[in-house]
């Protein structure tokens, strides 16, 4: 994306963020189970990132450190928001390379979400086997998918996600 310009989240961006997460997710979203695991803790701020398009901010990406039972090398990636705007254009996709690039490069082994297989398929994303991981809350079994950034530590991640300070 040559236009896109990639800078970490600064309190300045939280309005518009929050507002692009409201349009894309509504107002139920503070009910989802990952909204659940990420209330209260602060995410990853060196990979807190906001994508800017001729010096207006068009989309964000989040991670929280998350504890899977007793391991502890995981985030949880989400909310990642696009203006409507400018949706399809592959800025979604750029900020997810970039943030996951990032995550690997500070050392987490384990990149968990809740979403659409179809999307997050295309980043190596896979469904995490039933039962093995639990969110406080429900979720659609198919839409728990898993990224192994260092191999082997899915099949180590078992139990339930919590979400603390990194």
């Amino acid at each position: 994306m040559p236009n896109l310009k990639i800078r970490l989240e600064t309190e300045a961006d939280t309005p518009i963020l929050s507002q692009l997460a409201a349009e894309a997710f509504g107002p139920g979203r503070f009910t989802r189970s990952a909204y659940r695991v990420r209330e209260g803790v602060a995410p990853v701020a060196s990979l807190c990132l906001t994508g800017w398009l001729d010096h207006v901010l068009i989309g964000g990406i989040r991670f929280t450190a998350i504890r899977i039972g007793n391991a502890a090398n995981a985030c949880l990636l989400g909310p990642v928001v696009v203006a409507p705007a400018v949706k399809g254009n592959g800025y979604g996709k750029t900020l997810v390379e970039e943030g996951v690039a990032r995550a690997k490069a500070e050392g987490f082994g384990l990149v968990l979400l809740v979403g659409d297989m179809p999307y997050y398929g295309r980043f190596g994303f896979q469904p995490v086997p039933l039962g093995q991981i639990t969110l406080p809350g429900p979720v659609d079994p198919a839409r728990l998918l898993a990224l192994e950034l260092i191999p082997g530590t899915l099949k180590e991640a078992c139990g339930k996600v919590e979400g603390y300070a990194s």
